[in-house]
């Protein structure tokens, strides 16, 4: 066995106290009106909104915290805490049929705004 130096010894020391509060750090919390709302007013509101087409094919108003949460006339679409099972993260993310990927008639959202999205879910969905 190679014997290790006391100053090799202390650069691994530092490097795994380095990476563990690298690994121990919460994730950003997302919130709603910041994050989430912005991500929504951008890329579905035009249609998720009374009197127009999305809102009226679904009941779905997402102009408004409570609109997200109160979901479809079908049921809701957000499941706070599980994005997986979550229609808007499924719909979002191409996930479901892609007659029904959203938003409807234009390319998905960007990665990062799927993202944003998702972890926002997985967060709990909170009105933050």
């Amino acid at each position: 066995m190679t014997p290790v130096s006391p100053s090799s010894r202390l650069i691994f020391l530092a490097l795994l106290s380095v990476a563990a509060v690298a690994c121990s750090r919460a994730p950003e919390t997302i919130s709603f009106s910041a994050q989430v709302k912005p991500l929504l007013d951008v890329h579905c509101v035009e249609c998720h909104v009374p009197g127009q087409a999305g809102y009226e094919a679904s009941g779905l108003a997402l102009d408004s915290y409570v609109g997200v949460m109160k979901g479809t006339k079908f049921g809701a679409i957000v499941i706070p805490g599980d994005a997986l099972s979550s229609v808007l993260t499924m719909l979002v993310e191409g996930r479901a049929d892609p007659a029904i990927q959203m938003p409807h008639g234009r390319g998905p959202l960007p990665a990062a705004d799927q993202q944003t999205i998702r972890a926002w879910v997985e967060q709990g969905a909170r009105d933050n």
